[in-house]
Formats: structure tokens, sequence, C-alpha cells
């Protein structure tokens, strides 16, 4: 049996033994309901007479591991559907189940000595004594709908880490504590970047310091993307019904678009705020006659967008009902795609090779729902198929066989962080059904009228999930280029203001963020602010400083102070780390 063999049957054997743990602590009355393995251990749903607390945690491990030190046999057994209900009756949950199945399903219950029996396809361990490592731990308590289903009862969920031995779960514990540290939700809020107002969820507000870093990221995307000849728009964030009728979100994403409605749902002057770019980038293209020798016609759009989640699912700056997508539509004939496409990787590469990271592809091929022509499909996926292996190699890339939009395959890049996380990030989609659908033509080499393709393709995903990721990834410890303030300025003394006013002319003029803490206050007290902001660089300038046109300065993460560093030269090296998007400070 290989690791993760043993970690299903180690975790789904803990599973009911938690189950039966809380049977026995809370009485025949409990409820319970499913029990999956999940990455880090496992959960089970129960319906209890009590509310479950954090204070019970102990307890129930405690009954957990006497049960474990029991060493009673498991006893697996085929029975009927009708068997299962005579032995689940009164469990509300297993009963559902049960009814769910067809009639001639051969259904396998394990019992856990001869008083717990629960409903489970197994395998599981076959006496107790197999679970005799201590490596598990109660974390977490939520509600949860049964089956999800907001509609129905609302369960309490009990989650355990579960591991095989004690060091993996603590070095799981170490990541997760590591994580919480990290959380972007809450760097955030402290380094002032943006907040989250329940009159606007899932809308962020971009607070000034945040703002700075957004419209630094945002210059490093435009002058990579102007670089491989691309032409910026900006679209209308409201459109009438009938653009969406045309592109087929209508027909497909309405629940995912705020709708504004006229007289009725029908009225001809319903709007909708807009879920995607597309149909932006295409009534740009179709705005005049366009030739052959206009293609690629490369379309970079930020524009803020909204798509509508249920509350629960929001989270933060990586799930929200507002953002700006970093988003790109590319119109291409047939023969131009493959070319197009390692275009677009180069540019993802540049990208994530910026900020460190590394990412992975993979390519998703045609669904049973597709749309268009097989020839041109088959076409389609040999070209991304062949991009993929020139770049990566045979085996170095994933196929999700049937898993592409009904209107093309994709390409999705799939990004690690610094805790090994892994996020799905950019993603490059052929489309064949959007040209169609609004009759998109230019006039090929030989005069006629031909149809193009569109590739939509995005790298960040979106500027709110990208800083959100770049947040967790570098601690709120942003590179210098990217840091909203890179440096804070602190004069000792009211004194010194005036030298610190000059410090400060000299870096506006050099196109470099900073801050001044004029106040007379402590210098300490305006030290500590800038490092809480987690700020590049700190710069203490007293009398010495001013007669001698040198600057203090405090790099950040190092305890040494640099004394006598020039003005010049200081601002000169901040200058040539902005140029050069570097990850290390200088001294």
């Amino acid at each position: 049996m290989d690791k993760e063999q043993y970690l299903s049957v180690y975790r789904h054997s803990l599973a009911h033994i938690l189950a039966k743990a809380v049977i026995e602590l809370y009485g025949k009355e409990v409820q319970y309901a499913i029990g999956p393995q999940i990455a880090d251990g496992f959960y089970y749903d129960f319906a209890l007479p009590v509310n479950v607390t954090q204070d019970d945690y102990a307890k129930i491990e405690e009954k957990m591991r006497e049960i474990i030190k029991r060493r009673e046999n498991w006893t697996r057994k085929e029975v009927s559907k009708e068997e299962a209900l005579g032995i689940f009756k009164g469990q509300k949950y297993k009963t559902e189940l049960i009814r769910d199945l067809p009639d001639d399903e051969i259904i396998t219950i394990y019992w856990t000595g001869d008083d717990f029996v629960d409903l489970c396809r197994g395998p599981h361990v076959e006496n107790s004594q197999e679970l005799m490592s201590p490596a598990f731990e109660i974390h977490a308590l939520s509600g949860a709908y049964w089956r999800g289903d907001e509609h129905n009862d609302m369960l309490q969920r009990i989650y355990v880490w579960a591991f095989p031995t004690r060091d993996e779960l603590k070095a799981h514990k170490a990541m997760i504590q590591e994580a919480q540290e990290r959380d972007h939700k809450k760097l955030g809020p402290q380094q002032e970047l943006f907040m989250l107002d329940p009159t606007a969820p899932g809308m962020p507000y971009w607070l000034p310091r945040g703002w700075k870093m957004y419209n630094a990221l945002l210059s490093f995307w435009r002058g990579i993307h102007e670089e491989h000849d691309y032409q910026e728009i900006s679209g209308p964030v409201l459109s009438k019904k009938e653009l969406w009728v045309t592109s087929g979100h209508w027909g497909h994403y309405m629940d995912g678009m705020f709708i504004i409605p006229g007289e009725n749902m029908d009225s001809p002057e319903t709007m909708a705020l807009k879920p995607m770019n597309c149909p932006n980038a295409i009534k740009v293209f179709m705005s005049k006659g366009r030739s052959y020798r206009e293609l690629p016609f490369r379309i970079s759009q930020v524009d803020v967008i909204h798509r509508k989640e249920k509350s629960g699912e929001l989270n933060g700056l990586f799930r929200v009902q507002e953002f700006h997508q970093d988003d790109a539509h590319i119109l291409v004939t047939e023969d131009q795609i493959a070319d197009e496409i390692k275009d677009i990787m180069s540019i993802a590469t540049e990208i994530y090779n910026t900020f460190g990271l590394s990412y992975t592809a993979e390519l998703s091929t045609r669904p049973d729902n597709y749309m268009g022509d097989i020839e041109v499909w088959n076409q389609a996926e040999a070209d991304l198929k062949a991009i993929l292996l020139e770049v990566y190699g045979e085996g170095n890339f994933e196929i999700n066989e049937g898993d592409g939009a009904f209107y093309g395959p994709k390409i999705d890049l799939q990004m690690k962080d610094a805790l090994g996380r892994q996020w799905q990030m950019g993603t490059i989609q052929l489309d064949f059904q959007l040209p169609l659908n609004f009759d998109m033509k230019y006039v090929a080499q030989d005069g006629t009228q031909k149809r193009p393709v569109m590739i939509h393709r995005a790298i960040f995903g979106s500027f709110e999930r990208f800083i959100g990721i770049l947040t967790e990834n570098f601690k709120g410890a942003f590179p210098f280029w990217l840091s909203p303030v890179q440096v804070g300025i602190v004069p000792i003394r009211v004194e010194n203001n005036e030298y610190a006013h000059t410090v400060a002319d000299r870096l506006k003029a050099a196109g470099i963020r900073y801050e001044v803490d004029y106040a007379d206050k402590n210098m300490n007290e305006k030290i500590k602010t800038y490092k809480k902001y987690k700020d590049p660089y700190i710069l203490v300038l007293g009398a010495k400083e001013a007669e001698t046109g040198t600057v203090s300065l405090t790099i950040r993460g190092r305890k040494e102070q640099v004394h006598g560093l020039a003005l010049d030269e200081f601002v000169a090296m901040c200058q040539r780390m902005n140029r050069e998007h570097s990850l290390e400070l200088e001294a």
C-alpha cells in the first residue's frame, strides 16, 4: 500500500472513530451525516443536541483515543438497500443517502466493534490498534448545510487534521501558522492597502497606499504589453441586454450577472453590468472594416467587471464581485494561432519570473457539448499541444481531456507561491463561437471575407486576486519596485524637517514613492510605524545628515544601519531597483 492509499484508509477510519466518539459523548439522538477525507485530514457533519465549542476539542479527542485503545475489530458487510434502511432506521441523513441509491445496488457498511456502524465504501483498518498513532487533532468547527443546500438543515462540521506521524502533523501546523501570518485579509488592512465594507460585499475599497501599489503593477503590466504590440482600450461597464444575448452570456451566465431591468426582464431597455470584457473588444474590432494586415489584432483591457457570487463564497481579494481583469483579446487567422500562443506564454513567463513564481500548464480539450467545426478543434488542440511540448517537454504538462470550454480548447496556468500552495492563475482560451455569434469578418489576402479566431487570455487572473496572492507570497514585504511606499522618511526633530523636505523633493523628482512624518513626536515611534507598513527603506535624518548631504538608512529585515550614504547615491540606487524590478534590497 502506497502512502496515498494508507492516508486514505487512515483518515476514513479515523472519521468513523470521531463519529463513534461524538455519539458516546452526546447520546444516541446524535444524527451523523458524512465524513469525507480532505487534503489535510477529514471532517464529519453532525446534528447534535448541543453546540460543540472549542472547549470540547480535548474531550472529543480523549474519547477518540479511548475508543482506539479498545482494539476493536472492524467488520465489513454487504447489505441490500432494504437491509441498510433497517440498520440506519432513525438516522435521517444516512436514510436519505440510502434512498437515493439504485434499488439493486449492493451497499457496504462497516461495524466498529459491535455498537457503531457507518455507511461507507471503504476500505478501512481491520482493527483499531492500527490507528494507535496520535497524529490527529481537532482544529475547527463550522456550520454546514446538508448537501451544501441552503434550504436544508444546518449541521455542525468538525474538522480534524490527521497525519501518519507526529512530525508530519507538527510540520503541517507550522505551515498553517505561517499561512495565517501571511493572510492577505489581515495584512491588507494592517498595511492600509485595501478595506472591505458590508455595504458593498465583495467590492474592495483600494486605500491610498494600496492604490499606489495597484498602479505600480498596472504600469509594469502595460509596459510589457506595449512591447508586445497590444493596444489598450476601455469600454462601457453597463450594456443593453441585446449585447449579452448575442454573446451568449445571457443564456449561459445570467445568474452570475448584475442586471438592471427595464419595465421587465424582457424589455429591450434591460441592461447588465459586464461580467467579461470580450464584447467590448469585439465591438472595437468591428467598428470599421479590418484587413488581414491588421492581424493579429491585440486588444488589452483592465476595466472594472462585476460577477455575482454567493455571500459564503466571498474571500478577501481572492473571490470578489467587482474586480479589474488583466484582460486581452486577440483576433487571429487560424494559421497564426500557434505563434500567438507562444507569444502569450512568453509574456506569462516574463511576468511570473519577475515575482520569483513558478508555474505549470494544463491543456483542456474538446468537451462533449463543443460548438464549431471538429477539424478546426483538432488543429487547434494539436497546435496547443505542440507549443506545450516545445516549451515544457514531454510529460511536463497535464492534459485534461474533455475539460475545455464549449467554444474552444484552453491552457490554464497553475502557479505556486512561497508556501507551495497552487493557484489557478492565467488562462489562454481559443474561441470559435463568439466570432460566429457576432458575424466578425476581415478581408483576407485573396479579397474574400473570412472569420477570425478569438483568443481570450489573462495572466494575473485579476489585479485583485494577484495582489492578494502577492501579499501572502511576500508576507506583505513587497519587492522595492512594487512597494506602496518605498521610502519612509523620519526627521529626528522638527528642526530637521527642512532637510527632510529636500530629501522628499529629490525622491519625488526621481519617481520614488515616499512618506514623511513631520510630526513633533519620538523618532522611534515614527520608525515603528514605517516598520509596521514593511516599507523597504527608512531614512533617519538629523543635523549631521543635513550638514553632509547624506542619509542614514535602515533596510527592511536587517538590524544594522547604513550611515553616511550620499543622497545622490541613494536616489540612484532606488531608480536602478525600479528599472530592474529587483526582488532584493541593496545597501
